[in-house]
């Protein structure tokens, strides 16, 4: 976790807020785990911040894992992400 861009962080962290980005998409790009974009989120946060999006992550209806996905939700990015720069896998 400590070798990675100031930019890399800020996109794991928009990526961990954004509710259909599962995360194994997360792992795939940046080879971070759940614990290990935990941890981030915690010490990079406001705990009031930190708080809400576990909050978030732990319902029952929430997709960030993919086995809680619908089966028909399979793609780990939107259409509308291409235009994305810091995304590395944006241009496959």
């Amino acid at each position: 976790m400590n070798n990675l861009s100031t930019e890399d962080k800020d996109r794991i962290i928009e990526m961990a807020w954004e509710d259909r980005t599962p995360f194994e998409a997360i792992d795939f790009q940046f080879g971070m785990r759940e614990t290990e974009v935990i941890k981030l989120m915690r010490n990079t946060l406001k705990l009031s911040s930190f708080k809400l999006w576990r909050k978030r992550v732990n319902t029952g209806t929430s997709i960030k894992h993919l086995k809680k996905r619908n089966a028909d939700i399979t793609r780990f990015k939107c259409s509308r992400q291409r235009s994305i720069s810091n995304n590395k896998i944006s241009k496959k």
